[in-house]
């Protein structure tokens, strides 16, 4: 059986299921290389949340791992030499890897392990970069340059979706090297009990004075300026229809000043940050998934997959990496300019004015993101390795 090595910073909720799921299936054999070694301490302070943050659901369970020794001063994913690995390279070769996965370059150990084992095993590639937020002129051309270099050390690219593939290829790999490998969350968990979570939803919607004939529009993310939340506020300013609420749920650096605007308006309603077990009761809580994310730095927005396959609509901003991927325009949701909330009130109005609609659109939603899964994700994987490129 070949063996896969994955170098990745920390254990999160988005790819403890992949490799879960990778060591299950039993084509490859997988082992974790994770390369933040102090996040396997337990809860860690995330200053986007403004709150210490552990997940609820297990991440170093059904598969081999290793947290590398890093010797980084100031340890951590927030920049390029928070992750010092020296022993990184020794220990993939001494557990005899036939290829390595790498998620993110822009870290010292990371890098430095691209170009270590070029040339020796493949390198596989994991990243979701787009060029959206890309702005022309000499920083562009001196940050294309350096890209071109930094993946002339992958052998195989994963690309997430339609953005991402278009960043691969401005940045000088070629079609032949790019495979496709959606980003996924756990749809079967948000799914399955629909019943109980749709009855626990319910209920929450009407502690909070929600109507059943009322149009929850939710966001639920940390309130930072990239997600924008100030849009939903204008959303409501804009449509005056009692019968539209707004849940906004999460914590962040905007929240004294989203609730400050909000001021008397009831129909605009707060909920702390909520973990991972309890997210598929407060999508239900929603009609339509708001994401007007500005950039920079919205690579994909998978709350989106949570959304969809606890059966939400979508109203997604441009900027939102995966939102050409996600919305069926007419069928499950609405791409609008992350500073154009008409387009988007007259969308809402349509569906506050067309309950039969609405009904559809959250039902295809359900339907279309299950072609975003950790199956489709796996299977390129194990594709990969058995190439003949692979096997040199």
């Amino acid at each position: 059986m070949k063996k896969l090595a994955i170098v990745t910073s920390h254990p999160i909720q988005y790819n403890a299921p992949l490799f879960q799921l990778l060591a299950a299936r039993g084509k490859v054999e997988i082992r974790v290389f994770y390369t933040w070694e102090q996040s396997g301490q337990g809860a860690k302070y995330d200053p986007d949340f403004g709150k210490k943050i552990e997940w609820d659901i297990p991440l170093l369970e059904g598969y081999a791992y290793t947290f590398v020794k890093n010797t980084a001063k100031d340890p951590g994913s927030h920049h390029f030499g928070g992750l010092v690995n020296p022993t990184l390279p020794k220990e993939i070769a001494s557990w005899q890897a036939d290829a390595v996965l790498v998620f993110g370059w822009s870290f010292h150990s990371h890098l430095r392990c691209m170009r270590h084992f070029h040339g020796k095993v493949p390198v596989i590639f994991r990243g979701d970069s787009t060029l959206l937020d890309e702005v022309p002129g000499i920083r562009r051309r001196i940050r294309r340059l350096l890209l071109r270099w930094v993946y002339s050390h992958v052998d195989h690219a994963l690309y997430v979706g339609t953005n991402n593939k278009q960043y691969f290829l401005a940045h000088g790999l070629k079609e032949k090297e790019l495979v496709y490998a959606p980003h996924a969350i756990d749809n079967h968990r948000f799914a399955v009990p629909d019943d109980v979570y749709s009855r626990q939803a319910a209920d929450k919607r009407l502690q909070l004075g929600i109507k059943e004939d009322d149009l929850v529009l939710l966001f639920a993310g940390k309130l930072e300026p990239k997600k924008n939340p100030f849009f939903l506020l204008e959303l409501a300013r804009r449509i005056s229809d009692p019968r539209l609420k707004v849940l906004i749920v999460g914590n962040g650096v905007l929240e004294e000043e989203l609730k400050q605007a909000a001021g008397a308006d009831a129909r605009i309603l707060f909920l702390d940050f909520q973990n991972q077990q309890q997210m598929p009761v407060i999508y239900r809580m929603g009609d339509i998934f708001v994401l007007p994310s500005r950039g920079p730095g919205e690579t994909w927005g998978l709350g989106a997959n949570e959304a969809m396959a606890s059966g939400c609509a979508l109203l997604l901003s441009d900027k939102v990496g995966g939102a050409v991927d996600l919305v069926d325009e007419g069928r499950n949701g609405l791409i609008v300019g992350s500073e154009d909330p008409e387009k988007g009130r007259e969308w809402v109005e349509g569906l506050l004015a067309d309950r039969v609609l609405l009904g559809r659109m959250k039902t295809a939603s359900r339907h279309h993101v299950l072609r975003f899964s950790y199956e489709a994700i796996a299977w390129a994987i194990e594709n990969i390795m058995t190439w003949k490129q692979a096997n040199r």
